[in-house]
């Protein structure tokens, strides 16, 4: 197991800063609200599996809408492929979930066993009490966060002030309590037990990121023309260096390993690129650290990209961080990403809060009356997306046919049938067609839905007209 060792520096607070941020959005989201009105949730991101919606803010998804998951899915990966071939894996480093709990359990791990040297000092003693003391403490504060990370996810499935009291006092569904023992179970051994070794070996993205990247990206690089070769310590780099006019050519770097001590995967960064590296910049961090205390220049790992370091090897001037962002991969991640969310907008603005299905009643198929005419029945779903209750009219098109629903009869029909439907769901009715005994066997029909409410939402669906074989 690695320990890393607690380091300072630009980069160990931007990474205090993004896990703050991202466990306090995880926690703090399922509580959250919006009020969408009297007939739909105040959750303001809410995946209501038993009413199959998903909610967002001020965005409700149906399941017929499920392209839309589908194109945030698309964004979401293209936006990881623009930030890899940019800024390498900036992702991996300081947002990735599994970065962040294992980040979190560290600190833990710290807070009660010390630094890296105690915790070295910790694993190789003998069992006794403290030792005992310690690893209970540790594993049960462990255990207890990832219990709270199970909480809070089933919080985004269900209300969650309705939620947690039942779930304290034991009136909770049982796949809730199964769904947080799973999810604390993989939060404890991923963060804690495992850790460096899922992004090693489990996880496939160091495996795909190299297709994502040139020598135009951003990754941590060791400055091995200007650290090597190594002095071994600074009194060896002092008596080195000597004091004659042609001294004896050192590097910088002063094998301290103080950038293997931090790394959270325990590789050494300057044997290069790795599959290990998550490219956090801790090492940058202890390196500079070691730099300022040896009066050397900084920045001897450093975030630069391949063609940066091979022109500051020879001297030459590096590329403007704008301009290295303006590449053709970059831009064309970057078009792609921005296309499809410009698409997803459009569609969302321009939906229809208003659909209708129409299923033909097979059993019987068609019934004649007393007149002669022939009778069809119709099962009508009518979908109202709006938090509201609305009265819409359903008329026919494509026979010269009367329409009454389940309240009316033959008498009262009519061509259109006026209905209220409920808000925020799928309102099904039973309407009758009855048309002329003499035409075709089969002839189409179209239900038309129209809002008589001020947007006047309107929709169809085709459907046939069906008469016994021979009528015509």
């Amino acid at each position: 197991m690695i320990f890393p060792k607690a380091v300072d520096g630009a980069f160990r607070r931007f990474k205090w800063v993004v896990m703050i941020v991202t466990l306090a959005i995880y926690y703090i989201t399922p509580w959250l609200r919006w009020d969408r009105g009297p007939y739909a949730p105040d959750q303001a991101v809410l995946i209501d599996l038993a009413n199959r919606r998903f909610y967002m803010f001020a965005i409700e998804i149906w399941p017929h809408e499920f392209y839309y998951v589908a194109g945030l899915l698309v964004m979401a990966a293209i936006g990881l492929f623009f930030v890899t071939s940019a800024v390498g894996r900036a992702w991996c480093g300081y947002a990735c979930p599994q970065t962040v709990w294992t980040d979190l359990f560290q600190h833990v791990e710290r807070w009660i066993d010390g630094d890296r040297n105690a915790q070295i000092r910790l694993q190789r003693a003998p069992w006794s009490f403290a030792k005992v003391a310690r690893r209970v403490a540790k594993h049960s504060v462990w255990i207890a966060i990832g219990v709270l990370t199970g909480g809070a996810w089933i919080f985004y499935f269900a209300d969650a002030p309705t939620l947690a009291p039942a779930l304290f006092s034991g009136d909770a569904p049982m796949v809730a309590y199964s769904t947080v023992a799973l999810l604390t179970a993989t939060t404890y051994v991923l963060g804690g037990l495992m850790r460096e070794q899922v992004c090693q070996f489990m996880c496939p993205w160091p495996r795909i990121q190299a297709a994502m990247m040139d020598e135009h990206s951003l990754t941590v690089t060791y400055k091995e023309w200007r650290g090597e070769p190594r002095s071994h310590g600074l009194k060896r780099a002092q008596s080195d260096a000597g004091d004659g006019p042609d001294p004896l050519r050192i590097g910088d770097c002063i094998d301290c390993n103080a950038c293997v001590a931090v790394c959270p995967t325990g590789i050494d960064i300057r044997g290069g690129p790795q599959i290990g590296c998550i490219t956090c910049g801790l090492c940058i961090d202890a390196c500079d650290d070691a730099m300022l205390r040896v009066g050397r220049e900084p920045k001897l790992i450093g975030y630069s990209t391949q063609a940066d370091d091979d022109a500051a090897r020879a001297g030459k001037p590096s590329v403007a961080p704008l301009r290295r962002m303006l590449r053709p991969r970059t831009l064309v991640y970057l078009g792609s990403w921005g296309a499809i969310g410009a698409v997803m907008l459009f569609a969302l603005e321009t939906r229809s809060h208003l659909d209708i299905s129409v299923t033909q009643t097979r059993n019987p198929q068609w019934v004649q009356l007393s007149d002669g005419s022939i009778r069809n029945t119709y099962t009508v779903k009518i979908r109202n997306m709006e938090t509201r209750p609305r009265r819409v009219e359903i008329a026919i098109e494509g026979e010269p046919a009367l329409l009454w629903d389940e309240r009316g009869s033959r008498e009262t029909a009519g061509r259109a049938v006026q209905l209220a439907i409920d808000p925020d769901q799928v309102t099904k009715a039973q309407l009758f067609v009855a048309a002329p005994g003499d035409g075709p066997q089969h002839s189409d029909l179209r239900f038309t839905v129209r809002a008589l409410d001020g947007d006047h939402a309107s929709a169809s669906d085709d459907s046939r007209f069906e008469r016994p074989k021979g009528t015509q």
